[in-house]
């Protein structure tokens, strides 16, 4: 069996990974006819920082990530064999010819339209799942893991088990916007019970979007059994101040502390 399709059988033991998305530094490269700075330096450095892997959603518009870009860090990679590289976007638009090029350890299908800004919602699959289905066949025959973006609606889970999803990541807006606010408790309860419910269907179980410094630490501190967050606008926004390294550091260390609270 190849290792990528494995059961993640004991997967709430691990701790939970550190995937940095570099959109946001190709996207203040695109400002100027220049190479700086650079995705690939980005990448090193994230990495040699501790971060377990690194996360790009190139668009069709390149606004950010560029195709280039894509076959760039995957070169890079190939001198990282512990990393992971996740390349994530909607495979009914340009994510599967990446996928098929470059065969990253895991794709993120992402419902998400041409022209919008970021994405912001997830799949329902009671609509979507017959055209997914056979792109998540083919990833997964290419040894490629298939993570579905998902609101946490526990009577959602099954069907992506169905699909044959190895993953979901969980859409964590609606938990930044409530975080310490008087709808936190009520919001993180709703994630937890749809993590339980991803858990209970056979799917491993991602997060990202909004999650930050400040955040972070509660919410896998709370929900459990959380394999991998990929996080890219407020970490390179951090960087900006306390360097890319230092950043990096300081999101393992929100990591490692909720690791503490949930003991």
């Amino acid at each position: 069996m190849n290792p990528l399709m494995a059961p993640e059988a004991g997967a709430s033991t691990r701790r939970t990974a550190l995937s940095v998305n570099l959109n946001k530094v190709a996207l203040l490269r695109n400002t100027r006819a220049l190479t700086i700075p650079s995705v690939t330096r980005a990448a090193t450095i994230a990495l040699e920082a501790g971060a377990a892997g690194i996360t790009v959603h190139p668009r069709p518009d390149e606004r950010h990530i560029r195709a280039a870009d894509v076959h760039d860090l995957a070169a890079l990679l190939k001198d990282w064999p512990r990393a992971e590289y996740n390349i994530e976007g909607n495979p009914f638009h340009n994510l599967m010819d990446f996928v098929r090029a470059v065969r990253p350890q895991q794709c993120t299908f992402v419902p998400d339209a041409v022209g919008q800004s970021t994405s912001d919602h997830g799949w329902m699959l009671e609509v979507d799942g017959p055209r997914l289905k056979p792109l998540i066949d083919e990833a997964r025959d290419l040894g490629v893991r298939v993570a579905l973006f998902m609101d946490p609606i526990p009577a959602e889970m099954p069907r992506a088990t169905e699909l044959g999803a190895d993953r979901i990541e969980l859409y964590t807006e609606s938990y930044a916007r409530a975080w310490n606010t008087k709808a936190d408790t009520f919001v993180l309860a709703g994630f937890v019970d749809g993590a339980r419910a991803a858990q209970a269907a056979g799917l491993g179980l991602n997060a990202g979007h909004d999650l930050n410094r400040d955040n972070l630490t509660d919410f896998l501190a709370t929900v459990p059994g959380v394999l991998e967050v990929s996080i890219g606008h407020a970490l390179i926004a951090d960087a900006i101040e306390f360097g890319l390294a230092a950043t990096v550091k300081a999101y393992l260390d929100c990591i490692d502390r909720a690791e503490i609270a949930a003991r």
